[in-house]
């Protein structure tokens, strides 16, 4: 009987695709026990975006996480999700961090290793399958499915047949974008188990509508294991519903022979679970055939949808989901795959909310565009390569092999607040962040953010309201005012025209805080913006100051007052959307003043640094 297996994914790329990777190991563990019961062929709980999660917003340790899940889940594989050489940052690591940290996870708990390249560079993931190989796991090497006109079939049949002569046990087709229709599954699986002979596993997010069709064809032409999520966190930018696939497998001969009723007791318990975090819920987490189009995966839409509504833009979305294929073809239509999802997806924010496209490139794209990603699957935009790296050199090698051992030397950056190589990893993969969780776990402080109460949903989509006409009483007097309009707010304080008792005034209010509310008639969300006041940054007013094209943080101030910069010079680097941008010099000229230092928060009005025209 040809028995299909099934991949739950409800502890990763579930609540990854919904509600941007924030659920909490502590709603995890009390299920473990039922999960563990099922029979599922692995359970994927780790990699992905969960480390960045785990340390960024939830403040916990990802590895203690992983060790909790192990001694929960003593019967069932647990799978993790590797991007080969980036392992779960956002750029190359050299060999002998990939060895480390493979072998780590291996020893924490991981059993099945995903690898995949965002490229879907083979060079980039040897050392990794290699690791798991000699850490004598499970390695499942993965193809990051995408459409364009440099991707075919015999493309991704060539891929896997160099996954297999890698030694890999298991091969996936990664469907993160719900790309992969039903017949081009029963195609591409058939061609792949033809030319490798090994078991084929296929993961397709729900967004565009036809993963359960596409699973279903896939099973067909030989797939064997399949990746579906519980119900409470399936359909959508997530998976198809379990339930679902294991009735329509029931009583032929791809029977997964797990129990429905079982099932259904565990999605009761998520149902419960997904309700504390509506507050990172989105409507773009639907299904919507777009997704055709844009080829935003489902792991990502959550995220970005969270990251813009971080910004105050969330207004913008359906704009940066234009703008995203059309960045995807400057760059050589690279899969949409964390990490090449996030420099593209970042870089098409970045167009959108400048209102102009590439005036501000982040450094992930000038890193991508000198081929230190891997080799772009077509032809890249000479126009835009030259403008964002000018004469750089664009190197053809495995860009590893360009990358010197860093373990030591990360070790002794950190060892005075790191307890075990782990912490060390840690490290490795977000250096700013982790240091700061680091500190606060040695202080004690490590607080998660914040779960608003459930009560407050019903208070944040109340309409808000402000009056137009009111009374104020002072040192006894009323006066009457009237609101007849205001000016336009050009950096300093804003004109306000009232009537006071039927006399007209004109008062001047300078904010140090807006808040923007939503038009009952549109559905947009609040947002928040700060401004800032007299005693803190000051605003940008004139072209020698240097400001950042969206909120962030800086993570580097590149200049000293008293240095001389020409125009186009970096001056700041800025973390946003978890990528980082080299601010640059408006104009050539003297640094005379620098308004902030590295770990500050900064918006776009702010001017950060004050260069003098020579």
């Amino acid at each position: 009987m040809a028995k299909v297996f099934v991949t739950d994914l409800v502890l990763r790329d579930g609540h990854q695709s919904l509600i941007a990777t924030r659920m909490q190991t502590a709603d995890m563990l009390p299920i473990c026990s039922k999960l563990d019961s099922v029979g599922f062929w692995s359970l994927e709980a780790w990699g992905g975006a969960t480390f960045d999660a785990c340390v960024r917003f939830l403040r916990e340790d990802p590895w203690e996480r992983l060790r909790k899940l192990r001694k929960a889940l003593p019967n069932t594989r647990i799978q993790m999700l590797l991007r080969g050489q980036n392992l779960l940052g956002y750029r190359n690591y050299p060999d002998d961090v990939v060895r480390a940290f493979v072998q780590k996870s291996a020893d924490n708990g991981v059993d099945v290793f995903r690898v995949f390249d965002a490229m879907n560079d083979l060079r980039n993931l040897r050392v990794s399958i290699e690791a798991v190989k000699a850490a004598g796991k499970h390695a499942e090497g993965a193809i990051s499915y995408t459409t364009s006109p440099v991707h075919d079939i015999p493309h991704f049949v060539e891929l896997a047949k160099g996954m297999a002569e890698m030694g890999c046990d298991t091969l996936a087709i990664k469907d993160m974008a719900a790309l992969l229709t039903p017949y081009t599954a029963f195609e591409l699986v058939r061609a792949i188990r033809e030319a490798t002979h090994l078991p084929v596993h296929t993961h397709s997010h729900a967004t565009s509508g036809l993963a359960a069709m596409t699973h279903l064809k896939a099973v067909e032409a030989g797939a064997t294991i399949i990746d579906t999520c519980i119900g409470a966190f399936a359909e959508g930018a997530s998976h198809p519903t379990t339930q679902s696939l294991v009735a329509a497998l029931a009583g032929t001969e791809y029977d997964t022979g797990l129990s429905l009723p079982l099932l259904e007791e565990i999605s009761a318990y998520f149902k419960e679970v997904r309700r504390k975090y509506w507050q990172f819920e989105s409507e773009f987490t639907g299904t919507d055939t777009r997704s055709l189009v844009n080829q935003v995966p489902g792991g990502m839409i959550s995220n970005l949808a969270n990251q813009l509504k971080e910004q105050g833009a969330i207004d913008k979305m359906d704009a940066v989901l234009e703008e995203i294929p059309r960045v995807r073809e400057d760059l050589g239509y690279p899969p949409l795959v964390t990490p090449t999802s996030q420099i593209v997806g970042t870089q098409a924010a970045l167009n959108v909310l400048t209102g102009a496209r590439y005036k501000s490139v982040t450094n992930e794209v000038k890193l991508y565009l000198q081929g230190r990603y891997g080799a772009a699957p077509g032809q890249v935009s000479e126009a835009i390569r030259k403008l964002a790296i000018g004469d750089a050199e664009v190197i053809t090698c495995r860009p590893a092999d360009l990358l010197v051992d860093e373990l030591d030397k990360l070790r002794g950056e950190i060892e005075h607040l790191a307890k075990t190589d782990e912490d060390v990893l840690t490290y490795a993969m977000f250096p700013e962040i982790a240091k700061t969780w680091l500190q606060e776990r040695a202080a004690g402080s490590l607080k998660p953010e914040p779960l608003k109460p459930k009560g407050a949903a019903a208070q944040e989509a109340a309409p808000r309201t402000a009056a137009d006409e009111f009374k104020i009483t002072l040192h006894g007097e009323t006066y009457l005012i009237k609101l007849a309009g205001s000016g336009r707010q050009d950096g300093g304080p804003r004109p306000y025209f009232v009537s006071i008792d039927g006399v007209s005034e004109e008062v001047l209010v300078e904010a140090l805080h807006e808040v923007v509310l939503a038009d009952t008639g549109s559905g947009a969300p609040r947002t928040s913006k700060p401004v800032a006041a007299a005693d803190q940054k000051p605003r940008a007013s004139h072209p020698g100051h240097v400001t950042a094209a969206m909120p962030g943080s800086i993570v580097e101030v590149l200049v000293q007052v008293g240095q001389t910069v020409k125009a186009g010079d970096g001056v700041l680097v800025i973390e946003a959307m978890k990528m980082e941008n080299e601010v640059q010099a408006p104009i050539a000229g003297v640094v005379i003043s620098i308004f902030t230092q590295k770990g500050d928060a900064v918006t776009p009005d702010m001017a950060l640094v004050e260069i003098q025209p020579e």
